[in-house]
């Protein structure tokens, strides 16, 4: 049988604080150093452009994408397919969309609160030209829908989202419950989260797009100072238990298990998230001293500041678009090649342009050794 939406049971009448109460102080604190660090970082949109594409790639892996980080910088990079089975370049253009539809909705949030009327247009951009285009970008669905196995009909479903025709009055709902003054903002947003989730209010996104909210509300309530917080690592991790604590707001009126799980989740991301903005601001300070020894060039910060946003990228684009003499570039290029700063990711062929890439970013941003 399948669990269906919680009707009235929104927002919870109450919570079991005494859970929760030891995790609001860690979870607190851990955002509030990781905004301190966000702060620390001139034009912190460069310098982590790397996490916010980390961010999209994790988002979109929950819902099933396959491509990597390195993929979607080199596809990037590259300009075509590059050879990428077509499976791979939807989903490329589906993490793309993400990022885009983050940088519509900050845009928006520049004059507008965090209303349905962003969430619709962020919808509308991260389902533009993709997979599910058909589906209503930007408008909230008329028909019922249901989770679970591929192609199941409703009956073998695992849950039931709010019927169709209660679903604006349900969003009229959650709007308001954004704009109350509750006892504590993490709690609400976790709220906000799942209630978001469980009504499923678009044909297709609406995982990609809950996730997305949360940086846009912390930003919002002023919990973070830049609308730069990347939650999606814990839930992939975490997958199983991210989808039955969902699963049990609606099944068994279990807000607290969720709140808690999420509270979980903002701790462990905000220091993920705290190291990995001070490794990248060590390594900016480092290479900042490094570059200019090296090319003995007036130019060094500006090509230090031109690869830190795309640390992958074609030869050719550099010396094209990094607003250096173009001799000037190539040598720069060369130098930093022969210190091994770029590595070689795709020899040049033909009349195109070698890729390289910046391997300590990149593994900075991946967490891990891959390049």
């Amino acid at each position: 049988m399948p669990v269906y939406y919680h009707q009235g049971d929104f927002p919870p009448e109450s919570l079991h604080w005494p859970d929760l109460i030891p995790l609001l102080g860690p979870a607190s604190a851990a955002v509030a150093r990781y905004d301190g660090t966000l702060r620390a970082i001139p034009n912190a949109s460069v310098l982590l452009s790397p996490l916010t594409t980390q961010e999209a790639v994790l988002s979109s892996r929950i819902e099933g994408t396959q491509a990597t980080m390195g993929e979607v910088l080199e596809y990037e990079a590259e300009g075509d397919a590059a050879g990428l089975p077509e499976q791979r370049v939807a989903d490329i253009q589906e993490i793309q969309n993400y990022r885009a539809a983050v940088r519509r909705a900050e845009e928006l949030l520049q004059d507008l609160p965090l209303a349905q009327r962003v969430i619709l247009d962020a919808h509308s951009v991260l389902m533009s030209g993709v997979r599910g285009q058909g589906q209503s970008p930007g408008a909230y669905r008329r028909i019922p829908n249901w989770i679970g196995p591929a192609g199941c009909g409703i009956e073998q479903a695992r849950f039931v989202p709010i019927d169709a025709d209660k679903l604006p009055d349900a969003m009229s709902a959650w709007e308001r419950y954004m704009h109350t003054e509750p006892p504590d903002r993490l709690v609400q947003l976790a709220i906000l989260h799942a209630e978001f989730e469980a009504l499923h209010p678009f044909l297709d996104g609406n995982g990609r797009l809950g996730r997305m909210l949360v940086p846009l509300f912390m930003w919002q309530m002023g919990l973070i100072h830049r609308p730069m917080f990347y939650i999606s690592a814990f839930f992939e991790a975490n997958r199983e238990e991210y989808y039955e604590r969902l699963l049990a707001v609606s099944r068994d009126g279990y807000w607290t298990g969720w709140c808690g799980f999420f509270l979980r989740a903002v701790q462990a991301q905000a220091e993920e998230n705290q190291q990995r903005a001070s490794d990248i601001l060590a390594l900016y300070e480092r290479m900042k001293r490094e570059i200019p020894d090296l090319t003995r060039s007036q130019y060094a910060i500006r090509a230090l500041d031109w690869i830190f946003e795309r640390p992958i990228f074609r030869s050719s684009d550099f010396v094209a678009s990094a607003g250096i003499p173009e001799a000037t570039a190539k040598r720069m290029l060369s130098l930093l090649r022969r210190e091994e700063i770029l590595r070689e990711l795709a020899p040049a062929q033909g009349r195109r342009a070698a890729v390289l890439g910046f391997p300590e970013l990149l593994n900075i941003a991946e967490g891990r050794q891959v390049f």
